[in-house]
């Protein structure tokens, strides 16, 4: 008697022809969650697909296993120490009474590995960015230039895009830790641009995975010149946006479990660009009491 066979499309695309018999229901199952964490990867239009096993990435070292063990046993106890001290490793009436913080300065080399840069090179555009420290040492500059032609795919119709942002901070073995902000309301950031607008991403921790790509935004206007800018942005101006798309339905920044910052550029003319940054701190202004700035909708209104 010949074994059932059945062919299905999975989630890459390809038909795969599997023994019924052959996989326990179970593993079936498992062999399909395993896969679906290809989706939410994106692929170039042309790209070919990446059909290895998440194990088939890996590249074994012994030594460096032991050395990553290592360290992370040492992330683990400068935890612990910090804990008997107070609130990442201050005393807490210093935490409660904090007024003002500075949460990424460039005093070094090592500053620069906190940050990622990327551009629609990404997609196939033709747009670069580079950061480095500049001739003293003490503030970074992003660079580059910007080109809105988009790539001959057939499929990606917009391009143009250069994009900072910072990593994603981790604990003892790589686990996620946030930033807590909500002792401050304002952001303070001391920049130096060349007159092109930019666009400042805070994102912040959801409780779903269909919201990771939420951030809060808020428009940067420099001035341009040799003088050096300081720019305050209450975290109450920060609007609700989801892959470019501004949502009706906005709510306020969660202050408390903050991911990363970025900063993207995106005006459409071609050419050159450049910022210099400082230092991004934070810090609490009394005088402003605004504690969200556009219109929430009521989910219930009242009869």
């Amino acid at each position: 008697m010949a074994v059932p066979r059945t062919t299905f499309k999975t989630l890459f695309g390809v038909h795969n022809v599997i023994n019924r018999q052959s996989f326990p229901p179970i593993l079936t199952c498992s062999i399909l969650n395993t896969r679906s964490v290809y989706e939410r990867d994106y692929r170039r239009p042309g790209q070919p697909l990446d059909t290895r096993w998440p194990w088939q990435k890996i590249r074994f070292d012994f030594s460096k296993g032991v050395d990553g063990i290592k360290k992370q046993f040492w992330l683990l106890h400068d935890e612990f120490v910090q804990r008997w001290t107070g609130p990442k490793g201050k005393p807490l009436i210093e935490h409660i009474l904090e007024q003002t913080r500075v949460q990424w300065e460039f005093r070094g080399p090592e500053s620069l590995n906190q940050w990622i840069v990327s551009s629609d090179q990404e997609i196939g555009g033709c747009s670069v960015a580079y950061l480095k420290l500049s001739k003293n040492d003490s503030t970074c500059l992003l660079y580059g230039t910007l080109c809105s032609t988009p790539p001959r795919d057939g499929e990606t119709r917009y391009s143009g895009y250069c994009t900072l942002r910072s990593k994603q901070l981790l604990a003892s073995f790589d686990r996620k830790m946030h930033c807590d902000w909500s002792n401050f309301n304002t952001l303070h950031m001391r920049i130096r641009g060349d007159g092109r607008p930019w666009m400042v991403n805070i994102s912040a921790e959801t409780y779903f995975s269909h919201q990771r790509d939420d951030i809060y935004s808020y428009f940067l206007y420099t001035r341009g010149g040799p003088f050096w800018q300081d720019v305050k942005i209450p975290f109450s101006k920060f609007f609700l946006s989801s892959r470019g798309r501004i949502q009706d339905d906005q709510h306020a920044l969660w202050l408390d479990k903050v991911k990363s910052i970025g900063f993207t550029l995106g005006d459409k003319a071609d050419g050159p660009f450049q910022l210099e940054i400082d230092f991004i701190a934070l810090y609490n202004d009394r005088a402003h009491t605004e504690e969200f700035a556009y219109e929430l909708y009521k989910r219930n209104p009242e009869v």
